[in-house]
């Protein structure tokens, strides 16, 4: 077996050396031989292969985690099939970012050309459920004619500290946001809604809430997001998920340290790294309490999330907390939502659904369609 060191091989397979080390730590591409005193790497040349599809894999972006998993299928077949997928997902991603650029554009420089002619509202419901483990229900969750919410809280107070981020973000609800700010808007919603978790808290990091919403402006969608709570879209078909869980398994998931199916089992998937807290700003990582959700600090425009995205008619949109997310599988939600045959059927086929797998911890729903507007109703 022919023998290259480090170098060499990272020249020839066109990747660093600093890359090499790293997957050889998670166990992604390991060196032919070590050498016992020294602890230098050395490749085979056969691993050529191997190592030129992961660079290949690395740039079309995909994460270190999918990599392993394409990697290590047998047939090149289903490695084929897997990136088929992989790269769907990121086209209509791509599609969505280019439509929101499309929209900034016309928006910023005064054209009119692509205002939609179709008035679009939402068809919306939500509904709270305390699940069969837990002694009380900490989620809310809020649906209005503009303003979609839904917050999760732990600590000995939870349930008010959820009930006064939602609370502070009703206002939303009552009046059109303007189209040009309507970031800023949900931005000083925001922080509003962490001094009155503060105010409940008391200045303990033991408490707090998860908060993920959205503000409707009649043809977008304004999201804030920060903790495990989550927002997914149903679009043609497909499941996509809007927000990015701010834990530390899905950090160890980003860094391709773990596996999407070692993460769904981690001891510590609850632990938070934000969340609003009575702590103050700033992002953090916290320690597990209350009813096994992690506490952290954090709610400064750097901890939380906050971005536009563009709607279409027919669209569905899930907010759940991770009761929901937690105990049933994607396919599973794609599934009911598909099936129901308005936001109250989904919304009710979801809980059932989270209760009949044992109803491990609160679970609370907010589904909405995009759909458009009969003559007389308000499009948003």
């Amino acid at each position: 077996m022919r023998m290259l060191t480090i170098g060499a091989f990272a020249r020839a397979a066109r990747l660093s050396p600093k890359a090499l080390r790293l997957y050889d730590e998670l166990d992604l591409l390991r060196p032919a031989r070590v050498d016992p005193d020294t602890g230098y790497r050395h490749y085979a040349v056969e691993q050529l292969e191997q190592a030129r599809l992961v660079a290949w894999l690395r740039r079309l972006g995909m994460p270190l985690a999918r990599i392993r998993e394409v990697c290590a299928l047998a047939d090149p077949a289903d490695a084929a099939r897997e990136i088929r997928a992989y790269w769907a997902r990121v086209e209509a991603e791509t599609a969505a970012r280019r439509d929101l650029a499309l929209f900034l554009v016309d928006q910023l420089s005064g054209t009119t050309e692509r205002e939609p002619t179709t008035m679009l509202t939402l068809r919306h419901s939500a509904h709270s459920d305390r699940g069969r483990v837990r002694p009380v229900n900490q989620d809310t969750a809020y649906a209005g004619g503009r303003l979609l919410a839904v917050a999760d809280g732990f600590g000995p107070a939870g349930g008010p500290a959820s009930s006064a981020a939602v609370e502070a973000l009703r206002f939303l609800d009552t009046e059109a946001p303007p189209a040009g700010g309507v970031l800023n808007l949900l931005e000083d919603a925001v922080r509003a809604a962490t001094d009155a978790v503060r105010d409940v808290a008391d200045g303990s990091d033991e408490i707090g809430t998860t908060l993920t919403a959205l503000l409707w402006t009649g043809s977008q969608l304004a999201l804030v997001h920060i903790g495990d709570t989550r927002a997914y879209l149903l679009r043609d078909g497909a499941l996509f998920r809007v927000t990015h869980d701010h834990t530390l398994v899905q950090s160890l998931v980003d860094e391709g340290r773990l596996t999407p199916e070692e993460a769904e089992t981690h001891p510590q998937r609850t632990l938070l790294l934000k969340a609003l807290t009575g702590a103050g700003t700033g992002a953090g990582t916290g320690t597990g309490t209350g009813t096994g959700t992690g506490g952290a600090s954090g709610s400064g425009s750097g901890a939380y999330d906050l971005r536009l995205h563009e709607a279409r008619l027919g669209d569905r949109y899930l907010l759940c907390s991770d009761g929901l997310s937690q105990t049933l599988p994607d396919d599973t939600l794609r599934s009911l939502l598909t099936a129901a045959p308005d936001p109250a059927a989904a919304v009710t086929a979801l809980i059932d659904a989270a209760n009949e797998a044992g109803g491990p911890d609160n679970v609370s729903c907010v589904v909405a369609d995009v759909v458009e507007a009969v003559s007389g109703e308000e499009a948003g």
